[in-house]
């Protein structure tokens, strides 16, 4: 591997960086359950699947079609 590129630079500061922290496990484990937070339980209980609801499978482009043709100006 080229050591002088800018990729492997970018990632040997990084991992360099976050092994020598004392920190970095808990951080990364706050980083992680905050993500997970945020795009699986959020997505679950405030935005359902609002097409499957109102449309049966196969007709989700039509009935998009339908109300973009309806509500334009």
């Amino acid at each position: 591997m080229n050591k002088q590129g800018f990729w492997y630079r970018a990632f040997d500061l990084y991992y360099d960086g976050f092994r020598n922290m004392r920190l970095g496990k808990t951080l990364w484990t706050i980083i992680l359950i905050k993500l997970f937070v945020i795009f699986v339980i959020l997505k679950l209980f405030f935005f359902p699947n609002f097409l499957k609801s109102h449309t049966e499978k196969g007709g989700e482009s039509d009935y998009v079609a339908s109300e973009m043709l309806e509500r334009a100006p």
